[in-house]
C-alpha cells in the first residue's frame, strides 16, 4: 500500500494508492466511500452530531471501497486503486475547483456549503481556500501522478470511477427527474471510447437495466489530461444502493460480492491477461 497523504496530527490518511499488477493500465477511483472528517474540519460544520450522521448516510457512497476491493481480488490482473480516506464533506475531489462546476448552484462545489437537502452545512461567508489547499490540491496532484505512472508503464490509463446513488432522488440533485437504473454509466465524449462503454454494459448486464448518464453523467479525469490526452480513457460506474445495501447508510448485503465480480469482469475486458491467472 502506498500512502500519499497529509500526515498532520488531526488528519487521518487522506488517500491511498493501492498497487495492482505492475503493467495494468486500470485505476479504480473510489472518491466518496469514507465518512471520516478531521476534528478541525468538523468544527466548521454547522450540523449537530445526529444531523451530521444523517447527512453522511445520504451523501456517502457506502461500501464502494469494498466493491473495488472485491474486484481487485477477483480480476485476472489486479487493477490499481486510488481510495479517498476522507468524507466528501471535507472536499469533493471530483468537482471542478472553480466556476466551471455546475453544482456550485446548490452549494456543492469542491467544498460543500449546503447539505443534500439544501440546508446550511457551513456558515455564510465560509472561505474554502484552506480546505482546497490542504486536501483538494494534494489529492489532485497525487491522482495526476498515478495516471502518469500508468501511462509511463502501460502506455494508456483507464480510470473507472466507483460510485453509488440512492434509490430515490435527493433535493440537491440537479438531474434527479430522469431514469434511475440499477447501474448508471457516466461517460465523456472525449474520454469514453465505445469499446469501454460496451464492456461495462456487458459486465453489469446481469443486474438489470444498465443506463447511461442518468441520473449522473460524466467521468473523472485529472485536469492535466482532461480533453487533451486520448490515452486516458474514463468511465463512471454509478450503482443504485438498493442493489447492495440498506438505505440510507445501512449495512452491506450480498450484492457487494456480486457487483465486485462484475467490476472485475470489466477490468478483465479492458485489460485482458491472455488467460493468465493472477497469483494470490
Amino acid at each position: 500500500m502506498t500512502d500519499a497523504a497529509d500526515t498532520s496530527s488531526d488528519t487521518p490518511p487522506s488517500f491511498r494508492l493501492l498497487p495492482g499488477a505492475p503493467d495494468s493500465p486500470v485505476l479504480l477511483h473510489v472518491p466518496h466511500s469514507s465518512r471520516e472528517i478531521p476534528a478541525g474540519v468538523r468544527d466548521g460544520i454547522l450540523l449537530g452530531d445526529g444531523e451530521l450522521a444523517r447527512e453522511l448516510d445520504h451523501i456517502t457512497d457506502s461500501h464502494t471501497a469494498e466493491i473495488a476491493a472485491v474486484a481487485a481480488a477477483a480480476a485476472g490482473a489486479a487493477p490499481w486503486r486510488f481510495v479517498n480516506g476522507l468524507s466528501r464533506l471535507v472536499v469533493d475531489p471530483e468537482r471542478f475547483p472553480d466556476e466551471r462546476e455546475e453544482m456550485l448552484s446548490v452549494g456543492m462545489g469542491a467544498v460543500y456549503t449546503r447539505t443534500t437537502h439544501r440546508e446550511a452545512l457551513r456558515p455564510a461567508g465560509f472561505d474554502p481556500e484552506p480546505l482546497l489547499d490542504r486536501y483538494f490540491v494534494p489529492y489532485a496532484r497525487a491522482m495526476t501522478e498515478a495516471v502518469a505512472e500508468r501511462l509511463a508503464v502501460a502506455g494508456r490509463a483507464v480510470i473507472v470511477d466507483v460510485h453509488s446513488y440512492p434509490t430515490e432522488p435527493l433535493p440537491y440533485e440537479l438531474h434527479g427527474d430522469g431514469p434511475r437504473p440499477p447501474v448508471c454509466l457516466g461517460t465523456d465524449a472525449f474520454h469514453t471510447p465505445p469499446a469501454l462503454l460496451d464492456a461495462a454494459r456487458e459486465a453489469f448486464g446481469g443486474f438489470g437495466d444498465v443506463g447511461t448518464d442518468s441520473p449522473f453523467a460524466g467521468t473523472y479525469v485529472p485536469l492535466e489530461y482532461y480533453g487533451r490526452d486520448p490515452r486516458v480513457s474514463a468511465l463512471m460506474v454509478e450503482i443504485r444502493r438498493d442493489g447492495y445495501m440498506g438505505e440510507p447508510g445501512g449495512p452491506a448485503g450480498p450484492g457487494v460480492e456480486a457487483l465486485g465480480r462484475a467490476l472485475a469482469a470489466l477490468v478483465d475486458a479492458v485489460a485482458p491477461t491472455g488467460g493468465r491467472v493472477r497469483s494470490a
